[in-house]
């Protein structure tokens, strides 16, 4: 199926790719040929197209990413990928750590492995939340089909690794289901205003959770809870109440965006400002954008302080007392991550089940491309037989 899927033509050019990248290789381990990762083995030009994105006033440059293996080979250098200099270069520095947020920087990879983390993270990593909503009584003025959505969406502190995905059929048990039960009503305060009233506000904080089987054991040392107490879930006025039972199932964000782990997940590539021996010794931070430069010294002109804080390259690009003395560009293999978490999960901790996700996704991947490479030559050799 597999086969008939890519097709002759793409599993040709898969055959031709990982062909040239063998031959580049052997010809790089045998001296002949330099990598393109070696200091000095490209001119400088070149070597700055392939590692760096040129921002300019009017628009970016060199955006794509050179990933052929034979294209500087008329130059004698080989691009193939090497896994022994990826894990060489391969390094994350984490910058701050708090309760909520993450930022690190990915170093090393290209842009489309830093992008499936990040969609990994968005969409990939499981949590639990409440999928399950029986309603006993509500007369509110919020129908019971918002309100199901209004507590779904409500953060769970909850460890997702110690349930499993609940099957269509599947009985709900401890292991696979988290319950809660809101019971509230609203009641006038006796000897008060006419306005004085007791339970007007039904919040996330009125959940209480119910344990299963062993829950309660397992979950001792950190009980299960909605993140915050203060979500608004309905407004309440005497005589109206709310009763009903909530079931949290573990899932991923592509189904519902409930599941998502993070509140953000982004990244940008590192600045690299050069300023050149044109900039005026006057030119400093007090006129630079974004707070950039610092003076080096009397006379001796700008520096580059702070080119993390280059957030609107362009805006400097375009800036006329810089456009002549500053170059800017992007380091294409460093990636500064923000992750900031819902609360279901510490982000370093998301950070790592995401890393799993890529891992397996990898596995599963080779195992895929090696099936279908011996099942066409093993169909190419019984049709060679015939």
């Amino acid at each position: 199926n597999e086969q008939t899927r890519l097709g002759p033509t793409r599993l040709d050019a898969v055959h031709a790719a990982a062909a040239a990248g063998r031959w580049c290789a052997r010809m790089q381990a045998h001296g002949a040929m330099p990598h393109a990762s070696d200091p000095g083995a490209l001119p400088a030009h070149v070597e700055e197209q392939r590692t760096r994105v040129s921002i300019n006033s009017d628009a970016p440059r060199y955006t794509h990413a050179v990933e052929a293996a034979g294209a500087y080979a008329a130059s004698g250098v080989d691009n193939s990928f090497n896994m022994e200099r990826f894990k060489r270069d391969l390094r994350i520095e984490v910058h701050s750590l708090t309760d909520e947020e993450v930022v690190f920087d990915l170093i090393g990879v290209d842009a489309a492995i830093a992008n499936a983390f990040r969609r990994i993270l968005l969409a990939e990593v499981p949590t639990m939340a409440i999928e399950k909503v029986f309603v006993l009584k509500n007369t509110s003025m919020v129908d019971d089909e918002v309100l199901a959505h209004r507590l779904g969406l409500i953060p769970i502190r909850a460890d997702p690794r110690y349930f499993h995905e609940r099957a269509k059929d599947e009985d709900a048990d401890e292991h696979n289901v988290i319950a809660f039960r809101l019971a509230i009503s609203c009641t006038r305060s006796r000897g008060a205003g006419a306005d004085s009233m007791i339970n007007s506000r039904a919040l996330s904080g009125a959940l209480e959770w119910i344990p299963q089987g062993d829950q309660e054991e397992r979950f001792r040392a950190s009980p299960i809870a909605p993140v915050h107490d203060d979500i608004l879930l309905a407004k309440l006025r005497p005589g109206q109440e709310i009763s009903l039972e909530a079931w949290c199932e573990k899932g991923t964000g592509k189904t519902h965006a409930k599941w998502s782990p993070v509140a953000t997940a982004s990244y940008r590539l590192l600045p690299e400002i050069s300023i050149s021996r044109r900039a005026k010794p006057s030119d400093g931070s007090t006129t630079s954008p974004m707070d950039l430069f610092d003076q080096e010294g009397e006379g001796r002109g700008p520096v580059a302080s702070r080119p993390r804080k280059c957030c609107m390259p362009s805006e400097v690009a375009r800036d006329a007392d810089w456009e002549s003395s500053v170059k800017l560009s992007r380091v294409r293999d460093h990636f500064i991550f923000s992750v900031e978490s819902t609360g279901v999960m510490p982000p370093d901790q998301l950070v790592q089940e995401a890393i799993k996700v890529l891992m397996q996704k990898s596995a599963d991947l080779s195992q895929l491309l090696k099936d279908v490479i011996v099942g066409h030559e093993e169909g190419a050799a019984e049709g060679a037989a015939e």
